[in-house]
């Protein structure tokens, strides 16, 4: 550094050291109109207690928004604060400029500190024995509000004050500086409180008390809000219009006094009623509430409840509200609640993604906050027959193997008491049906002999692998729905099938942008092999084959996919669950508070089952939501299994035809069912006994 920039440094460090000290007296002066000053080292000492520079920024707080995939906003999360942060040129000139003549007229000539202020207001309050007038800054005021939080009226607090706005300013010098300064108070300023949140920042109090945005206000709205952060409650225009609509008045009059305004646009203005237009709604209506709910609880898991609520979280999500449009109509096209049709709920996934493109049921929220497509469990019926037979081909079983089918068929001991029977009484009592055709034609007594063939333990490893979460205890009637599910889940497991064997993760939320700009992404795509890669394609054709006719034949709308339909005793559970290369949809119909038996449906009549409940609103939907797309699936393969099934010397069946396998993996557990033992069907596993499934 050469001598004559040292020297100009020194004269910097030294004309600096002297306003400071000058700023420093005068703030101790005006406080002789409320408290004695203790002399100069008192002063001093206070002034060298803080440095903003090792002080932390206060967060003002803001609610957490949530978008759709389009990007339209679904809504604000609940939190205390209301608070939107908004650039320079999102802001009027007339709410920065009424701020200015308001809060701090010598704003743009002053350097953090007022000095002329500061005597000014001295010399009022001393003459008028008080505290009549404050002297407080612009950048001052931030201080309080973004670092010290300090509100009491002492002699302290504005030494404290008076410092660091100085080093406020001199870390944002000049105009530039000032703008910063002025658009950092006007996101952050106190602006009352309305149904027990605090507005915070112009955009907020814009939204709130005029319907509008900081942008668009009108000077009489300009003035009212600028009025506000002295007295945020004494001025609130819901609490005391009177008294907001003079402060609004004298705002306009300093306007004028100081140029910003012609006195003809004064007087005009001052003549305007307060015109409030409550829009509190902006930040409490809310759009897709389940979907809402489903994505807080994701992010309060991942940040915690505080920052969720007042973080002021962008968060952007994978829902599509055009889906979530067709789902919703497919539904309402089918069932008739105010005639005593059941309730529904649609879920799609995206299969090479796992995001979440619709979830959404029939009931509204309000009238229950029960979710029923991400909380609901239900009975699968024979959409759970899908793994069984994944866990077959699995383990090198072929499509081509024949068991017996009779209609009904006796259940082992080991298992408990009854029999399994076909849903219409398919079978007969010396035939034989191979895998394939059992599974178009979703033949229960099959589906019970494969399932302890291949052990239920192993059915259940497959389901947890294919996306099952929820608690399975590895019995035989779990392969034919007898278990308790989310559509969620279901979903999970046909896009396993659909993608070439990988279990997605479902994904909900695809970026959070915070509000210091930094991007999170707390739900990647997550992909895990689940099933081989010619099990899945062999699954896949066979339910392409039971879209085209099998039992779920009614959900065809002419373009490739796959489908299984599920129905379970009773009925009380009725799904169709089915995929094409870009969309896994499963579909359920049922009684959300209870096993409630549906007798019959506006548009089904009494013929109630999968293929004629479900099927159509799968059908009417996915038609809708694919779009143009009608694309063939890629990457199928040959199935390299060829193991057939051994003899069994066991007989099982209740018309004597035998047939549950050669007993060497079987997997099952020790529970004995009815006819004694543990439970097989606890009640903290099952929100009702499982009954003997009928499923088509």
């Amino acid at each position: 550094m050469s001598h004559s920039a040292r020297k100009r440094r020194q004269r910097r460090s030294k004309g600096g050291a002297a306003r400071v000290l000058l700023v420093l007296f005068a703030v101790a002066f005006v406080g002789i109109g409320v408290s004695t000053i203790g002399g100069v080292g008192y002063v001093v000492s206070i002034a060298n207690a803080v440095d903003l520079n090792e002080m932390d920024q206060v967060d003002p707080g803001a609610p957490s928004v949530v978008y759709a995939k389009d990007g339209t906003r679904l809504g604000y999360l609940p939190g205390p604060v209301l608070r939107e942060k908004v650039r320079t040129s999102e802001m009027t000139d007339l709410v920065r400029n009424a701020t200015v003549a308001v809060e701090d007229r010598r704003f743009y000539e002053h350097s953090g500190v007022d000095v002329e202020g500061i005597f000014r207001a001295a010399t009022r309050n001393i003459s008028e024995g008080g505290n009549a007038e404050g002297a407080s800054t612009l950048e001052m005021q931030l201080i309080r509000n973004l670092w010290t939080k300090d509100t009491t009226s002492s002699l302290k607090r504005k030494i404290r004050e008076a410092k660091l706005a100085q080093q406020l300013e001199d870390r944002h010098p000049g105009r530039q500086g000032k703008t910063w300064v002025l658009t950092t108070y006007l996101n952050t300023a106190p602006y009352g409180t309305v149904g027990g949140q605090q507005i915070k920042g112009v955009e907020a109090a814009a939204r709130v008390f005029f319907k509008t945005t900081a942008k668009k206000l009108t000077l009489p709205q300009a003035a009212m809000i600028a009025g506000l952060p002295q007295a945020p409650t004494d001025y609130n225009p819901y609490i005391n219009p009177e008294g907001a609509l003079q402060r609004r008045n004298d705002v306009i009059r300093r306007m004028a006094q100081q140029g910003y305004i012609s006195t003809a646009d004064a007087v005009e203005a001052q003549g305007t009623p307060l015109g409030i237009k409550n829009g509190g709604s902006y930040y409490t209506n809310r759009r897709e509430r389940f979907f809402l709910n489903y994505v807080r609880n994701i992010l309060v898991e991942k940040y915690g409840p505080k920052r969720v609520a007042q973080g002021g979280l962008k968060v952007y999500t994978t829902l599509d509200l055009k889906k979530q449009q067709e789902a919703r109509k497919a539904m309402a096209d089918h069932l008739d609640p105010s005639a005593g049709d059941p309730s529904a709920a649609v879920v799609t996934l995206d299969p090479a993604t796992g995001d979440i493109e619709a979830s959404t049921g029939s009931t509204q929220f309000g009238s229950s906050q029960y979710d029923l497509a991400t909380q609901g469990r239900r009975q699968p019926g024979s959409t759970f027959k899908t793994i069984v037979l994944a866990t077959a081909l699995g383990q090198g079983i072929s499509p081509s193997t024949s068991y017996p089918a009779p209609p009904t068929i006796a259940i082992p001991a080991k298992y408990g008491t009854g029999v399994v029977k076909n849903f219409a009484g398919e079978g007969s009592k010396g035939g034989s049906m191979d895998l394939k055709t059992a599974t178009l034609k979703s033949v229960n007594t099959v589906f019970f002999q494969l399932d302890i063939d291949v052990g239920p333990e192993n059915v259940t490893k497959t389901a947890k692998a294919m996306g099952i979460t929820s608690k399975l205890i590895s019995v035989p009637s779990e392969g034919l729905g007898a278990a308790s599910v989310s559509p969620m889940e279901i979903a999970r497991v046909y896009a396993t099938v659909a993608n070439g064997g990988y279990r997605v993760t479902p994904r909900a939320i695809t970026k959070v942008v915070f509000e210091n700009g930094s991007v999170k992404n707390p739900e990647p795509v997550r992909r895990t092999r689940a099933i081989k890669q010619d099990v899945a394609s062999e699954v896949n054709r066979i339910l392409q084959a039971d879209i085209k006719g099998g039992t779920a034949a009614s959900a065809n709308f002419g373009c490739p996919a796959g489908a299984k339909t599920g129905t379970t005793d009773g009925p009380s559970d009725v799904w169709l669950a089915g995929f094409t290369p870009r969309m896994a949809t499963a579909v359920w119909v049922g009684y959300p508070a209870s096993r409630k038996t549906i007798t019959s449906t506006t548009q089904a009549g009494g013929n109630i089952q999968g293929a004629s409940v479900s099927a159509p609103i799968w059908k009417q939907y996915m038609q809708a939501a694919h779009g143009d797309f009608c694309g063939d699936f890629q990457g199928l393969v040959p199935f390299t299994g060829t193991r057939g099934r051994k003899a069994s010397s066991t007989t099982g069946s209740s018309t004597g035809t035998g047939g549950y396998g050669d007993g060497t993996t079987t997997g099952t557990d020790s529970t004995t069912g009815s006819t004694g033992g543990t439970d097989p069907y606890p009640s903290d596993s099952y929100e009702s006994a499982p009954p003997a499934a009928t499923t088509p």
